[in-house]
């Protein structure tokens, strides 16, 4: 997933985006709603944690404000306001899931890939595809019920691959989702790169390219 994580503490804005890195995620931290509101119109984000005691304009605001403009994309409250009233007027407000701090960053993991099941109508936690079995909770991988041992970037690339499995994927909007933006330019060959490792780790035709546009999930069934 590429999380946009909106928290102005900076301790726990740093310890949030390490920690959802570690379990495999693309993470962009921002301190303030004005930074994270150009960032959503900028990348393909998949969900947004939002803290709601800001500078400035209050999360709730923002929240509002995205959500009168017609922006989807699910949102999770994490936030030290444990009223019931404040948990009620959070998630009228359009939040998908509203969670009071502390909490342990596997739990936070786990609510976020819980919304996004409910968000795309999957119902299994584990996602399938022919031959090919991938658990986004373990990260784990298998083909042909033979375990596969993907990187980070390739985990990263698969995942927003089986995201979309009938559509074709510009380099572009790969990249997108594989980097985040305090991570560096990527060197010019690296989605190539990636693409080759699926190919040699799992089937080479897991992943199809599309000459001139881009990359699309492969075939849905193993070989005989």
């Amino acid at each position: 997933m590429r999380l946009l994580v909106l928290e102005d503490d900076p301790l726990l804005g740093e310890a949030l985006s390490t920690g959802l890195r570690q379990l495999g995620h693309v993470v962009d931290w921002f301190g303030d709603g004005t930074q994270a509101d150009a960032a959503i119109d900028s990348a393909p984000y998949d969900a947004l944690v939002l803290d709601l005691g800001l500078p400035g304009t209050d999360g709730m605001v923002w929240l509002r404000r995205w959500r009168e403009r017609g922006l989807a994309l699910p949102v999770l409250i994490l936030t030290a306001r444990d009223g019931v009233a404040q948990r009620i007027a959070g998630l009228d407000a359009g939040a998908d899931d509203y969670l009071i701090k502390p909490i342990a960053t596997d739990e936070l993991a786990a609510r976020l890939r819980a919304m996004l099941r409910r968000a795309s109508g999957r119902a299994q936690a584990e996602w399938t595809h022919g031959a090919l079995r991938f658990d986004p909770a373990t990260r784990q991988v298998h083909w042909r019920d033979r375990a596969v041992e993907l990187t980070g970037r390739e985990l990263a690339l698969l995942e927003a691959l089986l995201k979309h499995p009938q559509r074709v994927l510009s380099k572009a909007q790969l990249q997108e989702r594989l980097y985040d933006w305090g991570g560096g330019e990527p060197e010019s060959n690296a989605l190539e790169v990636h693409v080759h490792h699926l190919r040699r780790k799992i089937d080479p035709s897991i992943v199809r390219t599309v000459r001139g546009v881009g990359y699309a999930l492969g075939a849905a069934e193993a070989d005989s």
